[in-house]
Formats: C-alpha cells, structure tokens, sequence
C-alpha cells in the first residue's frame, strides 16, 4: 500500500515580489533621466505608455484572459491611469530635465507618508502616534534635503516643483485607487491605465515638442 503523497508547502515569494518591485521602481528614476536626455520627456512617455498598454493587451489575449471590465471598471482605471500614469510620470519626467534623478526619486518617494495621512483622514484607516512621528520626520528629512539642494543650486527650483507635483499626481491616484475600488482582472486594468496615460499625455506632446527633437541612440532604446 503507497503512502499518501503530502503536498510541498508553497515557498513564500512576497519578499521576492517586493524586491524586485523596488528594483524596478527605483531603476526606472534613471532610466527616465537617460531617456529625457534624448527625446522630449512627453513623447517618450506617449511611446511607453501606449506601447506598454497594446503589449499588456496583447499578452492578455495570447493568455485568454476574460473580459470581466464593466464600463464602471474602466472609467475608474481610466481615471487612475491619468493619475497615476499621465499626471504623476509626466510632471516627473518633465521635473528629470532641470534635477537629478536621485532627487526627483527622493520627493516621490514621499508619497507613502501623505498616503498614510490621508488614508487615516478620509478612509478612516488607524494611525498612531509612533506612525504620525515617524511620518512627520520623513517629511521633514525631504524637507532639508529638498532645501539645501535648493540652497547650492544644484538643481532647479522649478523642476524641483515639476516632481512636487508629481508626487500630489501619485498620492492622488492612489487614493482613487482605494475609493474607486475598481473590479475585475487587473492586468487588463493595467493595460487600460496605460493606454489612458498615452492618450491624455499625446495632445500635450504634439503641442510642446516635434519628432525632430529625438535623438536616436542606443541608450535612449535600452531607457525605453
């Protein structure tokens, strides 16, 4: 008589996730910085953004994905995809051609903060002392930093105030994300997002910027 065959305890893959989540994240502060500096920053993101969407899509039908998006679901990813894409990618890679990377990285990566605070002011989520002081001294180092950089004119007020803005852009559509609380596959919302993103930033390229300005290069791809 065979013994029972006992299933493999499923290997925790969440701190891989995160990891690589935050490597991407973060490598895509330079890449972006690469890539403004051959192509005006909104066409380059009207090319990845409406490239990224027709490949989501694509890999979506290839998978058989269902389409479970009522018009509701895409209005809201729409929406997002503004937010989050659009508004939140294009003041920041706009912010990228007068200041550096790292800074431009450092004032986004404040977004969890006003997240918190929000979150805890409009959705009612829990927040204690040790997270509102451990929130007010992040933004008060970003604060300093954002100041002295400022100070020895390293890098541009006014960029500095194109990633500002960027980062209200993310923290909103994140927000929107929580209320809108959009149903339904996520990759396919994903590549709404996306499409959404190049759709609204491609009028403001057209306006602002010409294919003449591109400057095709190897490095300028391998951003892409």
């Amino acid at each position: 008589m065979s013994s029972p065959v006992v299933p493999r305890p499923r290997a925790n893959l969440l701190p891989l996730y995160v990891t690589v989540f935050c490597l991407l994240w973060s490598g895509a502060f330079v890449a972006g910085k690469v890539g403004v500096t051959d192509c005006p920053p909104l066409i380059f993101l009207t090319i990845r953004f409406l490239a990224a969407g027709l490949l989501v899509f694509g890999l979506a039908a290839l998978r058989r994905e269902r389409w479970d998006l009522s018009r509701r679901d895409v209005m809201a990813f729409a929406v997002i995809g503004i937010a989050n894409n659009a508004l939140y990618l294009g003041l920041g890679y706009v912010g990228l051609k007068t200041i550096s990377a790292g800074l431009n990285a450092l004032i986004v990566s404040a977004n969890p903060v006003f997240v918190a605070v929000l979150a805890s002011l409009v959705l009612g989520e829990h927040m204690t002392w040790r997270k509102a002081i451990g929130l007010l001294l992040g933004v008060a180092g970003v604060g300093m930093i954002v100041a002295h950089r400022i100070s020895v004119g390293s890098d541009s007020p006014v960029g500095i105030a194109y990633s500002v803005g960027a980062l209200v852009a993310i923290v909103s559509g994140t927000m929107l994300f929580k209320v809108l609380a959009p149903k339904g596959n996520l990759l396919l919302g994903n590549g709404v997002q996306n499409l959404a993103g190049g759709l609204a930033v491609l009028p403001f390229a057209a306006m602002t910027s010409s294919l003449d300005d591109i400057v095709p290069s190897g490095r300028l791809l391998a951003a892409l």
